[in-house]
């Protein structure tokens, strides 16, 4: 499989490996990190999510990103196109080390991730399934012009009830246009 990498002004995307286990057990470890994704993992489940996600990618072709940042080579966290067994569709998803949030790198890693799935992976629309509670997630769906679109789903295998907010391929490229 080729090896895909992403590239922003302050950010690297690259596919996952297991390097990314130790800062990933980290992120999972968090409870204020891991509260809407699914609550603190320890590792032994960290484990068999990084599997899952390098799975992801062996099966479908894409998946999340391991995200860095340049200035420092630091591991910012996951973020990319994910479509697991049970989600209504594909989506555009995020969770980033809480050190990092509030400047800006979970819009501009998604933002990249959105080019990804529209311009090369041919998604004619995208979700992101955020918790009604999420405040933070909901304003980067903002900021990516993303909308909720009034749907509630139970995410597979977690249990918990999310917001689906999303935007079509055509949207995008009006929305990409205001990111600069």
């Amino acid at each position: 499989m080729t090896q895909i990498t992403l590239e922003t002004d302050r950010l690297i995307l690259r596919q996952p490996d297991l390097s990314d286990f130790e800062p990933l057990c980290e992120l999972m470890a968090d409870e204020e990190t891991a509260r809407f994704i699914g609550g603190v993992q320890e590792p032994a489940l960290v484990w068999r999510g990084l599997c899952g996600i390098v799975g992801h990618w062996a099966l479908r072709g894409y998946g999340f990103f391991s995200v860095f940042e340049k200035s420092s080579g630091g591991w910012v966290g996951r973020v990319g196109p994910w479509f697991p067994h049970g989600w209504p569709q594909p989506e555009i998803g995020w969770s980033l080390n809480r050190s990092t949030w509030r400047k800006g790198y979970a819009t501009e890693a998604a933002a990249a991730c959105m080019n990804h799935a529209f311009d090369t992976l041919g998604w004619p629309d995208v979700i992101h399934l955020i918790d009604a509670d999420n405040l933070p997630s909901q304003g980067v769906a903002r900021k990516l012009g993303s909308r909720d679109l009034g749907t509630d789903v139970e995410v597979a295998g977690f249990g918990m009830i999310v917001d689906v907010w999303g935007q079509s391929a055509d949207e995008w490229r009006v929305a990409r246009k205001s990111l600069g």
